[in-house]
Formats: structure tokens, C-alpha cells, sequence
């Protein structure tokens, strides 16, 4: 394969060679890549913008992360913490870190799944910066999107009674994980290595290609529910829901017989002697959405696919709890993903 040092395109060389075949599609995208700033014109609706920030070695391991895969998930789990707002994604800058050891075609790769994630979720890249890094691949990649100002979900909304929903299923993406994490344990570079992964693709999916859960919303834009409050799974579901609870100054009982899990990730989790709730719990990166809609709403939300109840708002004082499928309650806490915790 050929390998094109950096050095030989210089900075804006590089950013030309990356998006010279970038297009605008985004009627609000006025002006893109090749100036000071993007501009954009949001036809007077709210600006949402969000920032996250991907580091090698803490957030992604290239030894099991392809970089096509690794810029897919850059830009999707931006898009979540849009939608996670109700809002819709659409424009992002990429700033880039870039250690000697990765070549043109190496960024070539992280940009074609970067640009097919854009094209999937209707994203136009407008700017971004590069700049050399002594610590491996860094990437931080802003989000701007728009919302209608009444139909803008916080995470502070929650109100007694209101009734707890999280899309789709938890835990396969930290169960992903830890199969990637065995897998590499036991590599010692022997290139005809095979790792042991069948039939458990859904699990590596979910953490190598995760998906932001636009249909979600435009689900409950169709039906005409404007949830209370939500937020996206990123740091777990017992974090996140404490998040809501916190910022709505509520309190919540959580039905452990109602967490959403799906086959494989119970099954691996028996393999590796983990309690399957406690993954669902804790494990994070799961990019569902986690939201909550009054109660007089729960018939017509009985007749939506894809999403769970799995629990209500209490009132504060009440706390935060866990029922257990045995009917005990045990206190919720935030034991998700903490990135600024010792290693």
C-alpha cells in the first residue's frame, strides 16, 4: 500500500487533499471550508453546538479500531448530543492531532468514514484545524445544529410522575469492548493472528460503529410528544439518569426487569462473569436516548416501537433507586464512564 509522508503536503495541503471533495448541502451552510470561519444562516431558530474531544490510549485503541471506523464514530456521537437536545444536526468542524507515524492514506481513511457519516446524517463539514502531537491522534470535533425554540429538550424538565423511556437496548457497547480487550490480550503481533469473534458482530458494532438515534426523535416529532427532558447514553444509563435527576431536582425508581438487553450482550456477559444489569447500568457508550414524557402520555407511547419504560420520576426526597427483579430496592449511583478518573 502506498504510504505518502504528511510533511511532503504541508498543513493546508493536507486539508485541501482531505476536502477538496467536500460539498455543501445544508441550505444554512453559507460558507464552509477556505475561510477565517464557517457561515451559517439558521433562519431564526435556535443554534445548538456541542464539543468532543477523542484522545488515543483514554477514548480509542488502534490495535482493534479501524481508522474508517474511528472517524465514523467521531462524528456520530456528536450528532447524538444533538438529538439528545431534539434538535438536528448539521454542520461540524474537525481539529486533528496528528503523530509522524500516520501517513496521508492513514487520514484518508479516518475522513472516508468521517464524510460517510456526514452523508448518512445529512452533516456538512465546514472547518476544522491540524496540527502536529507528540501523544498519538487527537481529535475534537464541534457539532452545530438547529432546533425550534419550543421543542428544545433540556435535561432539567423532569416533573414527579413522569415516566422514564431509553431507546433501543444497553450494555453491548462495553460488552464489545471487553471482547476487543481480550482479544488484544492474548495478541502478541503474530500477523496471521485470527481473533475469536463469531457471532458476536452486533457487540463489536456497537462499539467500533455506533449509531445516533435520529429516528428516535423523528419518531416523537411524528406523534407529537416533546419529551420533558433527555439526554444520550454516553457515560452509562445510572450516570445519565442521575444527571436528570440532579438537573430537574427529582428523584427516580429504576425497574431492573424493565432494562432493555439484548441476547448477545447477556450471554458475553456470562462468559466474562459479569453481573448482565450492572453492564446495562454502568458500561456507557451506548448513544441511546434516555427521556422522559408525562404520564398521562403512557397509552400513546404504548404504541411506539423501539422504545422501553423503564421506570418514573419521584420527588426528591425520595432519592434514587433501583428495583431489583426480586422487589428490593437498592440505591442508583453514577459508577459510569468518568473520564477524569485515575487510570
Amino acid at each position: 500500500m502506498q504510504r505518502t509522508e504528511i510533511a511532503t503536503l504541508g498543513e493546508f495541503g493536507l486539508i485541501n487533499h482531505l476536502t477538496k471533495d467536500i460539498k455543501l448541502t445544508q441550505k444554512s451552510s453559507v460558507k464552509g471550508i477556505g475561510d477565517d470561519a464557517a457561515v451559517m444562516d439558521n433562519n431564526g431558530k435556535r443554534t445548538l453546538v456541542t464539543t468532543d474531544l477523542l484522545l488515543e490510549g483514554i477514548h480509542f485503541d488502534l490495535i482493534y479500531t479501524p481508522l474508517k471506523h474511528l472517524g465514523y464514530k467521531a462524528a456520530v456521537v456528536n450528532f447524538s448530543d444533538i438529538y439528545a437536545m431534539n434538535g438536528k444536526p448539521q454542520q461540524i468542524t474537525v481539529s486533528l492531532g496528528i503523530s509522524k507515524r500516520f501517513s496521508v492514506e492513514d487520514l484518508e481513511e479516518f475522513y472516508s468514514g468521517l464524510k460517510l457519516a456526514c452523508e448518512i446524517y445529512g452533516v456538512d463539514i465546514v472547518g476544522g484545524d491540524t496540527t502536529s502531537s507528540l501523544t498519538g491522534f487527537t481529535i475534537s470535533i464541534t457539532c452545530v445544529g438547529t432546533a425550534d425554540e419550543e421543542k428544545i429538550v433540556y435535561r432539567n424538565g423532569a416533573k414527579n410522575t413522569d415516566l422514564i423511556y431509553v431507546s433501543g437496548d444497553l450494555g453491548a457497547s462495553y460488552m464489545g469492548l471487553q471482547l476487543l480487550e481480550r482479544e488484544k490480550s492474548v495478541f502478541t503481533g503474530d500477523k496471521n493472528f485470527q481473533p475469536d469473534f463469531g457471532g458476536r458482530e452486533y457487540l463489536l458494532e456497537r462499539q467500533l460503529k455506533p449509531e445516533a438515534r435520529k429516528d428516535i426523535v423523528a419518531m416523537l416529532a411524528e406523534h407529537g410528544i416533546v419529551p420533558t427532558s433527555m439526554i444520550d447514553i454516553s457515560d452509562g444509563l445510572s450516570s445519565d439518569l442521575l444527571h436528570i435527576c440532579h438537573q430537574s431536582h427529582a428523584g427516580c425508581q429504576l425497574f431492573e426487569e424493565r432494562i432493555p438487553i439484548d441476547y448477545q450482550t447477556a450471554v458475553m456477559a456470562e462468559t466474562f462473569n459479569m453481573n448482565v444489569t450492572t453492564v446495562a447500568l454502568n458500561g456507557g457508550e451506548d448513544y441511546e436516548l434516555l427521556f422522559t414524557v408525562p404520564l398521562p402520555l403512557h397509552e400513546k407511547m404504548n404504541k411506539l416501537e423501539g422504545i422501553h419504560l423503564v421506570g418514573h420520576i419521584t420527588p426528591p426526597e425520595q432519592g434514587y433507586y433501583l428495583v431489583t427483579r426480586d422487589g428490593q430496592e437498592m440505591q442508583l449511583r453514577a459508577q459510569g464512564w468518568n473520564p477524569l478518573a485515575g487510570k
